[in-house]
């Protein structure tokens, strides 16, 4: 029989630590992932995103989110990928956690990033999902190094960063909305990182490696 997960393997894939559930967000996710997002990631004015796709109106925040799923999805390749992995807490969808890659079999390289609705914040549950994926990368995937950015001023995110063991990597300037940025640069290794004292499960790793091109 040919399933979705046939096709796809990524939609098979599911990333599970103590609290969380990880998984690929599919089109019949979309509208819990537009609420969750609809109900605040971060206060007014202070947007941690370079594309401020939270401050748009509500008839239109829909459609964009569901074009950036789409698109993620449709430029998946093992020479370039995003993986967009909806977050899931006690059965309620709470943010979205993404990692991807260029190059990969040669670099060994992942970045990350991600947003949590802001009812839930505050509650170390920003943290277990970025270690969710590092462990994933560096322990299913073979990755070296894992990368992440911020603002300078996002203290919460580069706060999470620290504590799993990234180290500064530079800063640069670049536009972020109609303004200006500098962010800072941080890179974790399997040497650095602060593994946590919990295990990872993943099932359906094999086909999803298979199909972005790891070996």
């Amino acid at each position: 029989m040919t399933t979705l997960g046939s096709i796809w393997p990524l939609f098979d894939l599911t990333l599970t630590t103590p609290r969380l559930e990880l998984r690929p967000i599919s089109d019949q996710d979309i509208p819990a992932a537009v609420a969750a997002a609809r109900g605040g990631i971060h206060d007014p004015g202070r947007n941690p995103f370079s594309t401020p796709w939270t401050e748009l109106p509500d008839e239109e925040l829909g459609p964009n989110m569901a074009r950036w799923y789409w698109r993620c999805r449709a430029e998946c390749r093992p020479e370039n990928w995003t993986l967009l992995l909806g977050v899931w807490h006690e059965g309620q969808f709470i943010g979205c956690q993404d990692v991807g890659a260029k190059d990969f079999a040669a670099l060994r390289t992942v970045t990350t990033g991600s947003w949590l609705k802001q009812s839930v914040q505050g509650r170390g549950l920003g943290k277990e999902m970025r270690a969710a994926v590092v462990l994933w990368a560096f322990d299913w995937l073979g990755a070296e190094v894992a990368e992440f950015e911020a603002a300078i001023w996002n203290s919460a995110s580069l706060g999470v960063s620290r504590s799993l063991g990234y180290e500064l990597n530079g800063t640069t300037r670049k536009a972020w909305g109609p303004k200006a940025e500098t962010l800072q640069h941080v890179r974790v290794t399997p040497h650095t990182f602060k593994r946590p004292d919990w295990q990872l499960q993943v099932q359906g790793h094999d086909a999803a490696a298979r199909f972005l091109g790891v070996r």
